[in-house]
């Protein structure tokens, strides 16, 4: 109530009104993300912070500096003592919840503020360790009698961040860079790894410089797609067990691998993690020491430190990089990019329902280079779309990598559009997940954001679909109609909050039909009538052995399989057998 009060009466902030707490914070985490800064988000007490959680997560996962404000019950009513400790009761309050114990495991800080005179401190210390280190959400919860409290702003004790451990990691950065130096003199075969930790970094200057210096293949995470151009004659692609082939043979064929900023996890690695980059000198680069830890035996050299700081001191120590003609390998990488291409001819025909491949392609042709791009965080709009996106430099994307949720690119958009001035921002989310936020419709609405929204209509679930029909032999609850989930006609919803709606039937003359969206003023929905159980390749698959169990396929040899002989001939290092 109070801090309501007070942001209503502080003209320098602007305020955005959501309908649901799940989607203010997944606005707050993505306006951080486009100004690399902190974004806020201020809930109520109980449903409005367990609401919020699942965009606290994603920015724990993504290493997102956000600060949450949660509302909580007067002192005098909370499950706790005044010496902190429990009364062992669920609830006391109405609509009390221990919030800090929940988001506790989610978060560099939390805390309950019980003193008035500690605001300053706690505020201080809760967004400088969002910014700082490895970033990530932080979460401040002020009883109701905390807020109305009479203070002296000149009196508060302030935060003082020699209060915190300091890592010595420099002096040991030297030896590891000029460790990578050497290792990197001798390979015949480098690849570099590029990351989003070099963004939260500020460092993207330096690693252009790292790149024009060294001119050896490089690949990127998806949440760094944006930091290289597709174009890129030394882009080979995003690795992972969904992934274009060029990045996967790169990647399997080095012999020296240098990840940055990238906490490499088991989507991009594979299933076995032994077999990733087997016959390279693997080296990873984070700023989070448990994540370089959990590489044991399977990285030759881990390196925590800050990714900027990496890359300024491999910079200062470039003398000592031999030159040496890689151009066989480069070109290796290239010939793979363009026999390999993701988007097959047969997705560009005419007839029939849009392929999601081909729509991607379209979308980046058609938009500007400063033009932001959300896409779903599970699903076609991420599997199939993100997939097949040629990200062009300059052009920004948004989606939350690790935690998957669904309802995410409306409330996600917002925040970007916001973040970025009001730029045109460009949202593809699939049917399913496009009804789960659909409520931020009216805040677009109100604040008439030009965002287009791209809504793949695949009559349902495909995701749970495919699975269903996979491992079940056919799709049986929670998919579609006939197993129990419909779906409204998303033109007359958004008309209803007050937008345009439109549709695309098929893929006749679909650029131009793309380009009537995205020229159109305003925000405006569009949905895409897709193919409803497009392939999502290629892909790692699993395959049943003699004694009945499954192993998966190494990280090289994706779904469809190449041809034996084929496949063997894009395999500088021997390849596995089955």
């Amino acid at each position: 109530m109070h801090l309501n009060d007070a942001l209503a009466r502080c003209p320098e902030l602007e305020y955005v009104c959501n309908h649901h707490e799940q989607a203010a914070a997944i606005a707050a985490e993505n306006y951080s993300k486009v100004t690399n800064n902190i974004g806020v988000a201020m809930v109520t007490t109980g449903p409005g912070g367990t609401n919020a959680i699942t965009g606290l997560v994603g920015a724990w996962f993504d290493s997102t500096p956000c600060l949450f404000l949660s509302g909580q019950v007067k002192r005098a009513d909370r499950m706790y003592r005044a010496d902190g400790s429990s009364l062992g009761v669920r609830q006391r309050g109405p609509q009390e919840a221990d919030i800090i114990s929940l988001v506790r495991p989610a978060t560099k800080y939390a805390v309950t503020v019980t003193d008035p005179q500690s605001i300053r401190y706690h505020l201080e210390k809760a967004v400088h360790l969002a910014r700082t280190g490895r970033p990530g959400p932080v979460w401040i919860d002020i009883p109701i009698d905390v807020q109305a409290a009479p203070i002296d702003e000149n009196a508060l004790p302030a935060f003082d961040p020699a209060e915190l451990p300091v890592t010595d990691t420099q002096s040991r950065l030297v030896e590891q860079v000029r460790e990578v130096i050497e290792h990197l003199n001798r390979a015949e075969r480098p690849l570099l790894m590029i990351g989003n930790g070099v963004r939260l970094a500020n460092a993207e200057a330096e690693l252009q410089e790292v790149l024009q210096l060294l001119k050896v293949p490089v690949a990127s995470t998806w949440v760094a797609m944006d930091m290289i151009g597709e174009d890129d004659p030394l882009f080979v692609g995003r690795p992972g067990t969904v992934a274009p082939r060029s990045a996967n043979f790169a990647v399997q064929n080095s012999d020296f691998f240098l990840a940055i900023g990238s906490r490499l996890d088991l989507p991009l690695m594979g299933w076995s993690t032994q077999q990733f980059a087997r016959a390279a000198f693997k080296v990873v680069v984070d700023v989070d020491s448990a994540e370089v830890a959990k590489f044991d035996g399977v990285m030759n050299l881990g390196v925590c430190a800050d990714a900027g700081a990496f890359l300024r001191e491999f910079l200062r120590q470039r003398e000592s990089i031999q030159p040496r003609d890689r151009h066989c390998w480069t070109e290796r990488c290239q010939d793979w990019k363009r026999r390999y291409p993701l988007v097959q001819p047969e997705y560009r025909r005419p007839e029939g329902r849009v392929s999601i491949y081909h729509l991607a392609e379209i979308i980046s042709q058609e938009i500007a280079p400063e033009d932001r791009v959300v896409a779903a965080n599970s699903g076609s709009a991420i599997e199939i779309f993100y997939l097949a996106y040629p990200a062009r430099r300059g052009q920004r994307l948004f989606h939350t990598a690790g935690l998957g949720a669904m309802g995410f690119a409306i409330p996600a958009s917002i925040g970007v559009c916001i973040g970025s001035g009001r730029k045109k921002t460009i949202c593809v989310d699939a049917d399913g997940g496009f009804q789960l936020n659909i409520q931020e419709l009216a805040t677009v609405a109100h604040l008439g954001l030009p965002i287009k929204f791209f809504v793949l209509d695949n009559e349902g679930y495909a995701a749970i679909r495919a699975s269903q029909t996979n491992f079940f032999g056919a799709p049986n609850i929670g998919c579609g109609p006939s197993t129990g989930l419909t779906l409204p006609d998303f033109r007359k919803v958004a008309r209803a909050y007050g937008l345009k709606a439109t549709i695309i039937e098929d893929q006749r003359n679909l650029r131009q039909q793309v380009r009537r969206v995205l020229r159109s003023e305003g925000p405006v929905v569009c949905v895409v009538k897709v193919i409803p159980d497009e392939v999502r390749a290629p892909r790692v698959t699993s395959v049943q052995r003699a004694d009945g169990s499954f192993v998966s396929k190494p990280l090289e040899d994706l779904w469809p399989l190449l041809d034996r002989e084929e496949f063997k001939q894009n395999m500088i290092v021997p390849p596995l057998e089955d």
